[in-house]
């Protein structure tokens, strides 16, 4: 346990102190305070010599241990840190008035950026004193219930004495605002909005207060015994506007520096913000006491309170609602009861006979429950909250720890931290439903303390006094030594100082002041521009997903720095080269794995290969060495060993496939394959051990074929010219016979006559 206890307190000084990265992303630095307000790493220089002639402020502001190695004497490092101080510090005690919560009162002087953790106590009191404010819902249903209630406050007093021994209970009750479609507004039935004309009834209502807090148990019967029961319409009825009346009526409901209940008992659901736009109620609620003669004036003017404003008020003053309902409303509660932080639901029996074990089951788990918390905290100020007890978190929003009986005591490691410079602020922690709180007085360290003389000094021509070692310099003298005055004629020298490789004037992204530039602020006013020349930002890098560096790394000059374990040009990439190896090792010893993509070097950059392996095997390039190696013939063949030292290369006699086949000088051909190595150009070749060789040429083989060829030759023209005498004739043939069908005459000679005149011969008979 003392162990424990040794490192818990171990871990709470170094992070009490400071706990961050010492890292110092200056931009435009001039001053000490401009250097300090710049990162919690950054420490500023204030020997008089340290920076050299000509060289600007800024290189006096950087980390304490970089400023050391660079020769600034340890007195010399201003460096200012967290400071705590307790103002209001009373030990936990029990009785009247206990202290539950230690310390009460702080005092907190931070630095931008550099975390501060302090430890927080409460213990629960025995006797700590409570008020309970019981809240009905009077609406016809609830009739039963009503008679059970107005025996009831003797009963619950002492059983909440039993426990605290200090305990107050008052009465409030609600229905629904008087309108339609809420309420019947005949005014018959708001006078008597009951249906059974036998039953004792009150007029319709919204909210009415009947007995501030008391521990007087029969007062309390008295005045509930005198309430009647009511009526509306609808089944939801106006319980949200009950409760913000209940919790911001505080002086009305007698709240007390007590445990504060509110228990809302009810056998339907609720109103809420909108429901009023039903009756054109159009004004939203106001969050105000509004009881005139302790009954909520605003209910027809006011809408519903949403579940939001509720929540809010309820917190602002530590009240802790307990909804004692019906079973069938049971899941709707426990879904209100999630949105509203130290909240308990219990089901009521079908008259509320148990009402009393309800609320007391209830206020002991509230109470055992603790939640620390904060109210709205200022700009620029995060609280982080370390509960090591059971139900308890690591950084989370708020510390929670569960089953804390009385007098257990618990502790809670408070973070706090401001992210820029701002003035004198104050905030509240403290448990929920608990008026004790802490309070945070927080002011921020962002200007230098160097206690130097208010005279003119040597070191700035005694023209300015010493800053924190820099030089402050009287009207009409400028420069880092005060060593320019306003006027002087060497102004284009000065200019062509501040101007990078001739171009503009500190890229237009400063002034030049006697020869040095003086940065402006950046686009978006957060950042200065700096650099000799003011080329660098911190705003224009690489994004990823939309965020700068994608959220893994700082913006330094417009390159993306990456945190650990992160890479890439926009810090996109885990650290990783699983999908750049190849038998264990990375691109082939050619390159370098960036995002799990070899980036490869020299002749291995060819988009489409993979690895930095060689797409395209050099064959023809290596032809001349592998044949002086394999063969000892061929143009390198009295430089082989010097010029073909990347190749080794073995002859074999049998090859099933080769990658390459290449002639040699002589016009033989060699097949060979080529297995990379690792690193470059590094091949393992083998080569086939016999040659493809041309044969000789055939002379009978060339002279016979010869002949052959020109008789064929002459055989193939006298058959063109037949072809083509041929097909002329047939043209001429197909000519004439189309003119031969075109003809009109009968086809006889137009010279010869028929006779005219017959002539027979008598004798003749016509036998032969």
């Amino acid at each position: 346990m003392l162990q424990a206890v040794c490192l818990r307190g171990l871990l709470l000084l170094l992070v009490g102190r400071q706990v961050y990265t010492e890292q110092c992303l200056k931009g435009s630095v001039n001053t000490c305070g401009e250097c300090i307000r710049s990162g919690p790493g950054c420490a500023w220089c204030k020997d008089l010599n340290f920076t050299k002639k000509g060289e600007q402020e800024a290189a006096r502001c950087d980390t304490s241990t970089s400023l050391k190695e660079k020769g600034c004497s340890p007195n010399g490092i201003i460096d200012p840190k967290n400071d705590f101080t307790k103002k209001a510090d009373k030990p936990l005690s029990a009785g009247k008035n206990p202290v539950q919560i230690q310390p009460q009162e702080i005092q907190l002087d931070l630095r931008p950026g550099m975390p501060y953790t302090f430890q927080l106590h409460f213990e629960r009191a025995e006797g700590y004193p409570v008020d309970l404010y019981y809240l009905m819902d009077l609406s016809y249903s609830m009739k039963d219930d009503l008679e059970n209630v107005k025996n009831l406050g003797n009963k619950l007093l002492e059983q909440l004495k039993s426990i605290t021994g200090n305990a107050r209970i008052g009465f409030g009750s609600f229905v629904d605002k008087t309108l339609l479609p809420y309420t019947d507004t005949n005014e018959a039935k708001l006078q008597r909005p009951c249906s059974d004309k036998n039953d004792p009834c009150q007029p319709a209502f919204g909210f009415q207060h009947v007995l501030s807090l008391t521990n007087d148990g029969n007062r309390f019967k008295t005045m509930v015994a005198a309430q009647h029961i009511s009526g509306n319409l609808d089944p939801p009825e106006g319980s949200l506007d009950a409760i913000m009346q209940a919790a911001v009526c505080v002086d009305e409901i007698g709240w007390g520096n007590s445990t504060r209940l509110l228990v809302l008992a009810t056998d339907d659901g609720f109103h809420m913000a909108g429901d009023g736009k039903l009756a054109a109620i159009l004004e939203p609620n106001k969050e105000t006491c509004q009881l005139v003669n302790n009954k909520y004036s605003k209910s027809n003017l006011w809408d519903y309170p949403s579940v939001g404003q509720i929540a809010r008020k309820l917190e602002d003053h530590n009240i802790q609602p307990i909804f004692a309902v019906t079973e069938k409303m049971k899941n709707v509660y426990t879904e209100l009861s999630k949105l509203i932080p130290k909240s308990a639901v219990g089901v009521l029996s079908e008259d509320s006979g148990n009402v009393v074990n309800i609320i007391v089951d209830a206020y002991n788990s509230l109470t055992s429950e603790v939640i620390m918390a904060h109210e709205a905290l200022p700009d620029y100020i995060k609280v982080k909250y370390t509960s090591n007890c059971k139900g308890g978190e690591k950084n989370s929003e708020q510390g929670k720890c569960s089953n804390v009986s009385i007098k257990h005591e618990v502790i809670f490691d408070v973070t706090v931290t401001v992210d820029k410079c701002i003035s004198s602020q104050s905030f509240q922690i403290g448990p929920l439903g608990f008026s004790e709180k802490l309070k945070v007085n927080i002011q921020t360290r962002c200007d230098c303390e160097c206690d130097d003389s208010k005279q003119l000094h040597p070191h700035c021509n005694g023209h300015g006094k010493v800053v924190c070692g820099g030089c402050s310099c009287e009207q009409g003298y400028l420069g880092q030594r005060c060593e320019c005055q306003v006027g002087q004629k060497d102004v284009a020298l000065l200019k062509a100082q501040c101007q990078k490789d001739n171009g503009t004037e500190c890229e237009g992204k400063g002034d030049c002041v006697c020869g040095r530039c003086q940065c402006h602020k950046t686009e978006s006013d957060l950042s200065f521009y700096y650099g000799e020349f003011c080329e660098c930002d911190d705003e224009h890098c690489e994004k990823y997903d939309n965020k700068q560096c994608a959220g893994h790394g700082k913006c330094k000059c417009g390159k993306c720095e990456c945190d650990e374990g992160y890479e890439g040009a926009a810090c996109q990439c885990a650290k990783s080269d699983e999908k750049c190896k190849i038998d264990g090792v990375v691109c082939h010893n050619r390159g370098k794995c960036v995002c799990n993509q070899c980036e490869c070097e020299r002749g291995y950059k060819v988009p489409a290969c993979k690895f930095c392996s060689t797409c395209q095997r050099p064959c023809q390039e290596s032809g001349s060495c592998v044949e002086c190696l394999a063969f000892g013939t061929g143009p390198l063949e009295k430089s082989c060993r010097e010029s073909c030292k990347h190749l080794k290369v073995n002859t074999v006699d049998k090859m099933i496939k080769s990658d390459c086949r290449v002639k040699d000088k002589e016009g033989c051909w060699m097949s060979f394959t080529m297995t990379e190595q690792l690193g470059f150009d590094k091949y393992f070749v083998n080569v086939l051990k016999d040659r493809e060789c041309p044969e000789g040429p055939n002379i009978a083989a060339i002279v016979g074929g010869s002949l052959a060829a020109v008789a064929l030759i002459g055989l193939l023209i006298l058959l063109i010219v037949k072809a083509v005498l041929y097909a002329s004739d047939l043209r001429e043939w197909k000519r004439f016979e189309k003119d031969r069908k075109h003809e009109k005459t009968s086809g006889t000679n137009p010279l010869f006559q028929n006779a005219t005149t017959t002539v027979q011969n008598p004798t003749f008979s016509g036998d032969s």
